[in-house]
């Protein structure tokens, strides 16, 4: 059975930095698209950003272009979420999501695995 577990959520000030990791276990993903959601409080969950299988492929939403990066180790099968010049507005549970076959996916509905997610809370 595949596991998502998404780490290095917390409490930032607005400006700062923080880094998600999301632990793929039971079987590898390596072959599919992985992505990043967030919902914010009362609000629905809103794509954030994908990357391709080889990592070299990547997209982003609009609100966190610049300031966000997608990366994976496939060797770790893991997926990161650099997350720089935090906003309030970014404060959100963040969710992980694997097994996207088109590669870079932005529909919610293309993916097959979520993790638990994880609290980002921004200060202002």
């Amino acid at each position: 059975q595949v596991q998502l577990v998404e780490s290095g959520g917390g409490l930032v000030q607005a400006g700062g930095s923080l880094r998600l990791s999301c632990q793929v276990s039971g079987r590898t993903l390596s072959t599919y698209g992985m992505g990043w959601f967030r919902q914010p409080p009362g609000k629905e969950r809103e794509f954030v950003s994908t990357v391709n299988w080889s990592g070299a492929n990547t997209y982003y939403a609009d609100s966190v272009k610049g300031r966000f990066t997608i990366s994976r180790d496939k060797a770790k099968n893991t997926v990161y979420l650099q997350m720089t010049s935090l906003k309030a507005e970014d404060t959100a549970v963040y969710y992980c999501a694997g097994g996207a076959r088109s590669g870079i996916a932005i529909n919610d509905r293309e993916y097959d695995y979520w993790g638990q997610g994880t609290q980002v809370t921004v200060s202002s």
